[in-house]
């Protein structure tokens, strides 16, 4: 059956025909290491890696073997397995701001959970965030993600139908990296504010000196819980996450993507007496949070994230990953200045894409003067080529070989000179 039998099968039966993720045109037939093949044979070399879980790339043999092992002894239970308490663990030892650990099946629960939870800890009902900064589905989390009216801080503009007005009203959004503009509004509303929530790397968009320290203090001064939303920087950017890199510690974050092998599975992590507030014996019932889910921690996702951060320990798995990423990202600038492109690369070697325009990117209304026709093509170009990414990212992974670079280059060079055709 062709990849275009498949999607006209999908039509029926899926909205839009795919699952709301990608383009549903393309069909996935399966992966290993850092290839993909779709339902007609062709082959990629795989820069969206299940949009950054795969850090080791696809079926890696010890992965798959412990997941094999666990699945022959049964696949989720509801009730705690030995091998979910182990993964809570090693976060508690990795991540700077974990005391204790929450597991959720997404991390669009995690981070609808950390808002829940900094309410329930401060007694506040607002939540601040950063515009273009991506915190899942969420009600609260879909709120100036990528609005297309530009309207005045902190308005909050909503990115979906279905949201009432009240959730919008209890939305504060600010630019991110302005930190003369973050402390104004916390002088005038910070008595109202339960969280400020942040992707620590937004995006592709790095935080300025000092932009990260200003939320830590404004929090602790005002009574707030700061967040870092590190489902897809924790235990990329390092294994210890953008909390590592930056030197900033939160008070809760939450995780997801890598933790779980490929699997199912996220978390709130965080500092014991917030995290309190998921034990009504603790706290009390009317302070406590309910939270189920009937895959939370469940054992397979469990072994495949402890499988997995085992191998990231391993000495100089982040000097490569980080090596690969300055090569691609030093063949882009080289490629697109000499075809005389206006372009920016914005992120880390880990997590990155290309801008299509001049000057520093400090914000999403930064990234909005990219010109995105250009990179369309430049994308399409790399497809043609056998290189497979996302619209607006370039997840790197471990499993890359020499001769992927190398393909990857060529192809870089190849798209590069097609936008002046």
């Amino acid at each position: 059956m062709t990849q275009q039998d498949l999607v006209e099968r999908a039509r029926a039966v899926l909205p839009g025909a795919g699952f709301g993720n990608f383009d549903a045109s393309f069909v996935i037939r399966e992966g290993k290491g850092a290839h993909i093949w779709d339902e007609d044979g062709n082959e990629y070399i795989d820069f969206l890696i299940g949009s950054g879980p795969m850090i080791l790339g696809h079926c890696h043999p010890e992965v798959v073997e412990a997941v094999q092992e666990q699945v022959a002894k049964g696949s989720t239970f509801f009730a705690s397995n030995a091998h979910g308490i182990e993964l809570a663990e090693e976060i508690c030892r990795a991540v700077a701001c974990a005391e204790q650990v929450r597991f959720t099946s997404t991390g669009s629960e995690a981070d609808m959970f950390a808002m829940r939870l900094a309410r329930a800890h401060t007694g506040r009902d607002k939540i601040l965030k950063f515009e273009g900064g991506y915190h899942g589905m969420s009600a609260e989390g879909q709120m100036s993600l990528a609005p297309d009216r530009m309207m005045n801080y902190p308005i909050a503009v909503p990115d979906s139908a279905g949201i009432p007005d009240a959730v919008r009203d209890d939305m504060l959004v600010a630019p991110y990296n302005d930190i003369a503009f973050f402390r104004s509004l916390i002088a005038e509303r910070g008595h109202e504010i339960a969280a400020v929530i942040v992707e620590p790397l937004q995006r592709i968009i790095p935080p300025l000196p000092g932009f990260l320290e200003a939320l830590r203090e404004e929090c602790t001064r005002n009574g707030m819980v700061l967040i870092f939303d590190e489902v897809v920087t924790g235990f990329r950017l390092a294994y210890g996450g953008a909390q590592e890199v930056y030197g900033v510690t939160p008070d809760v974050c939450t995780l997801g993507k890598i933790i779980g092998g490929g699997f199912p599975l996220a978390a709130i992590a965080g500092k014991a007496h917030i995290m309190a507030h998921f034990d009504a014996g603790m706290v009390g019932k009317d302070k406590a949070l309910m939270q189920i889910g009937t895959l939370s921690g469940n054992p397979v996702a469990a072994v495949a994230g402890l499988k997995t951060m085992e191998i990231l320990r391993r000495p100089g798995q982040y000097d490569h990953l980080y090596a690969v990423g300055e090569t691609l990202i030093k063949a882009i600038n080289e490629h697109l200045g000499a075809a005389g492109q206006a372009h920016h690369v914005a992120g880390c070697p880990v997590l990155f894409d290309i801008v299509f325009a001049g000057g520093p990117m400090h914000n999403y209304r930064d990234v909005t003067r990219g010109d995105t026709k250009k990179a369309a093509r430049f994308n399409a170009v790399l497809r043609d080529q056998g290189i497979f990414k996302s619209p607006s990212k370039f997840y790197p992974c471990l499993a890359l070989t020499d001769d992927d670079v190398a393909q990857t280059v060529a192809a870089i060079a190849r798209a590069a000179a097609s936008l002046n055709d």
